[in-house]
């Protein structure tokens, strides 16, 4: 049962506020001065603290809330507090907001305003507490993984990244072809970074080609070459990125955008090295290892006619799957604190937000959204508001790609036998969410 540390000398309000959240199954602890709520915060676990403003009968500065709060804050710096305060102390309230506490409260408060704050704080102490818990184990692999090999600066706390950077490093001394699949931003060019820097050819060159952001017309000239005059604008001879990348590594992003005419001719250079440069009759040979990645349904693509099938196996001899942002819960706040001036912090709203958000545009989108809010905060402290995501988009996209069915909530306990916590990571949850969604699909505990 969760527990809520209520600090204020007033026995009535203490005793309201005690009432209101057993109805909500949260159990309350009081202490009347500021004294004995330091003491109960030594001895008892606490998911959150309420406290007022004013303790003494002839003060109402709010200084002595202002004391207590910086006091709760240096100690226990992740522990969400909750003001109560009168009008007249509203300004040091928002100046304690800005200063860390999670929230404000005037008095008479609104039931249902504070019910909702007190849950969503809580639920997200327990997913922040979870997610350490849960990093600790992973950073021994994690830095086990970072200490054998190169991983490029590469931001992550998630299992699914971890998975992925480990197949990478594990397939890099190889010279046989990747493919990346993921969806876009999700961190693909991060993979083959990796890969390169781990293999037998990481002090040779290292070609990267956008196939999507070229033009149709270029996209042969540009991966094999071409002669001066080859076609219209061609005024002098251009070296193709496999000649450049002769000895080392070719990564081929966006590789179900090339046109089946320069399908064919990557499928030769895949088998036997040799391709010609347009114009030119004469055969070269390289020994250029590829890398390519895609966003795209490749097999789909396949049966309608756009992709070749035997291009599409010499490629994919090992594929390495990114997963999207949403479905790495565990790395959006590293990464946003990666993205984040270093003098800058998040709100609690603000974290809440992040995690979320499913992040249609991945760990690009997140950059985005984090350089925006640093720019256009008010203050240091980044709020929910600075980010420019609706909340009407939040509802949206969490229930397109965070809400779990039966199947999927069964599946989860399955793979983690029964552990509620790993179920909760894996599909994205709290552990109390995970528990109501139980109840509702009627999933034994």
């Amino acid at each position: 049962m969760n527990q809520i540390l209520v600090i204020d000398d007033n026995q009535g309000i203490a005793t309201a506020l005690e009432v209101l959240f057993s109805l909500y199954d949260i159990e309350t602890i009081h202490a009347d001065s500021p004294e004995k709520g330091l003491f109960l915060l030594q001895s008892n676990p606490v998911d959150l603290v309420v406290q007022d403003m004013n303790f003494s009968e002839d003060t109402t500065s709010g200084e002595e809330g202002h004391i207590l709060f910086n006091q709760i804050h240096t100690a226990y710096p992740d522990l969400p507090v909750i003001l109560l305060t009168a009008w007249g102390n509203l300004e040091m309230a928002v100046e304690l907001v800005k200063a860390g506490a999670a929230d404000y409260l005037t008095k008479p408060w609104d039931d249902n305003k504070l019910i909702t704050t007190v849950k969503n704080l809580i639920e997200l102490g327990q997913l922040r507490q979870q997610t350490n818990s849960m990093l600790s184990q992973k950073s021994n692999q994690a830095n086990e993984l970072a200490n054998q090999y190169d991983l490029c600066g590469t931001i992550f706390s998630s299992q699914r990244m971890l998975q992925s950077l480990t197949m990478a490093t594990q397939v890099a001394h190889s010279d046989i072809p990747v493919l990346i699949t993921g969806p876009n931003g999700s961190g693909k060019e991060k993979i083959a970074e990796t890969i390169q820097a781990n293999s037998s050819v990481k002090d040779k060159p290292f070609v990267k080609v956008n196939i999507g952001a070229l033009p149709v017309e270029l996209l042969e000239a540009e991966l094999f070459g071409a002669e001066a005059g080859a076609f219209t604008g061609a005024a002098k001879k251009r070296i193709g990125r496999f000649e450049s990348a002769d000895g080392g590594t070719l990564f081929l992003d966006e590789i179900g955008n090339l046109p089946l005419s320069g399908q064919i001719k990557l499928l030769r250079v895949l088998q036997t090295g040799e391709f010609e440069r347009l114009g030119s009759s004469e055969t070269r040979k390289v020994n250029v290892r590829v890398i390519s990645a895609t966003n795209a349904d490749l097999l789909e693509e396949i049966k309608t006619g756009q992709f070749r099938e035997d291009l599409y196996y010499r490629l994919n001899v090992i594929e390495i799957k990114v997963a999207p942002l949403s479905q790495r819960v565990d790395d959006i706040l590293p990464l946003a604190l990666h993205f984040m001036p270093d003098d800058h912090t998040l709100s609690h709203d603000a974290e809440r937000t992040l995690l979320n958000y499913a992040w249609p545009g991945n760990v690009r989108e997140l950059e985005n959204v984090i350089k925006r809010a640093s720019l256009l905060a008010k203050n240091k402290r980044i709020e929910a508001e600075d980010f420019g995501i609706s909340v009407e988009k939040i509802e949206v996209t969490q229930r397109q790609s965070n809400e779990p069915d039966k199947a999927m909530i069964i599946q989860a306990l399955a793979e983690n036998k029964n552990n509620i916590s790993q179920a909760a990571k894996q599909l994205g949850l709290s552990r109390q969410s995970l528990y109501r969604r139980m109840d509702k699909f009627s999933i034994p505990k």
